[in-house]
C-alpha cells in the first residue's frame, strides 16, 4: 500500500515546532497505511529465521542508517548482516582509493562482487533500502538477488521513485522487483520543510524508516513466539553479561554475520 506523501501543508514557518508537528503527523498516518505491508515484511522475516536464513541488508548514502537499524543492535534479531560498499575493501581486498570515486554506485559490477563477498546462503533474505530506489548498485543487487532466488523486502519511497527517471540499465526501479515494499512516505526529495524560493529542509526518511524497521521486527518476533520459536536477538552489550550473551548466540551464524563497525 502506498502512502501519500507527508508534505501536505506547503509553505509555512521553518522551525522546530512544525518538523515536530509534520513528523509525528507522518508517523501516526503511517503506522496505519503500512499496517498490512509490515505484516508482509515480517512474514518473510520470521519464515527467514526459522529456515535458518540471515537477513542481508544493503544500502548506499544515508539508506545505511536503516541498514544499521537493520543489522546487529540491541533489541534487533541476530541474524542480520550489513552489507556495504566499504566491504570491497574491508573483504575483497581492492585498494581504499577505490572508495574515492563519487560515481562508484553507478559502476556496472559492484552489486554482484557484494553478493560473492557477503555468500549468502539460499534461505536468506535480502532487505534492500534506497529512498530514490534508482541508483545503479541498488538495483543491481535488487536483480541479483531476485535472480538467485532470494526474497526480497524493499524500504524506499514511493513519492520519490515515482516521480524520477530509473537509474537502471534495464529500465527498473527497487519497488519494481521486491516481494514487499514498505514505503517510508517521504516526499520527493526527502525534505519535509519548504524553504522561501525554493528548496526544502529537514529529512524525514530516517525518522519513518525506523519506525517501519522497528514495527517489522516486532512484528516478526511476535510471528515467531506464536510458532513456538524464540527470536534470537541481541542484549545491549553495555549491560552485564550482554556482550558474551550476544557472542554465544552469534556462535550459529558464524562466518555468515558481520559485525564490522566502520
Amino acid at each position: 500500500m502506498s502512502v501519500e506523501s507527508a508534505n501536505e501543508s506547503g509553505t509555512g514557518p521553518v522551525n522546530a515546532e512544525r518538523f515536530a508537528r509534520e513528523g509525528l503527523a507522518a508517523l501516526q498516518r503511517l503506522t496505519g497505511a503500512a499496517r498490512d505491508d509490515v505484516t508482509r515484511a515480517a512474514a518473510l522475516i520470521a519464515d527467514c529465521i526459522r529456515a535458518d536464513g540471515v537477513v542481508q541488508a544493503f544500502g548506499t548514502g544515508h539508506s545505511q542508517a536503516m541498514v544499521l537499524e537493520v543489522a546487529g543492535r540491541a533489541g534487533g534479531l541476530v541474524p542480520t548482516n550489513r552489507i556495504s560498499i566499504a566491504d570491497l575493501v574491508l573483504y575483497g581486498g581492492e585498494h581504499p582509493s577505490v572508495l574515492d570515486d563519487p560515481l562508484l554506485e553507478r559502476e556496472p559490477g559492484v552489486a554482484a562482487r557484494l553478493y560473492e563477498l557477503a555468500a549468502p546462503h539460499p534461505q536468506d533474505l535480502f532487505v534492500v533500502i534506497s529512498n530514490s530506489g534508482v541508483n545503479n548498485v541498488i538495483v543491481e543487487m535488487a536483480l541479483h538477488a531476485k535472480e538467485r532466488g532470494h526474497r526480497l523486502l524493499a524500504l524506499t519511497s514511493l513519492a520519490h521513485t515515482r516521480a524520477v527517471p530509473a537509474g537502471h540499465p534495464s529500465g527498473r526501479k527497487l519497488a519494481d522487483l521486491a516481494d514487499v515494499v514498505l514505503d517510508n512516505a517521504a516526499p520527493r526529495g526527502d525534505a519535509l520543510l519548504e524553504l522561501p524560493g525554493g528548496g526544502a529542509v529537514c529529512a524525514l526518511s530516517t525518522l519513518t524508516g525506523v519506525m517501519l524497521v522497528q514495527m517489522a521486527v516486532a512484528e516478526a518476533a511476535g510471528l515467531l513466539l506464536a510458532s513456538g520459536d524464540r527470536p534470537p536477538v541481541y542484549v545491549s552489550a553495555n549491560v552485564p553479561g550482554g556482550f558474551e550473551g550476544n557472542l554465544e548466540l552469534e556462535k550459529r551464524y558464524a562466518g555468515r554475520i558481520r559485525r564490522t563497525a566502520s
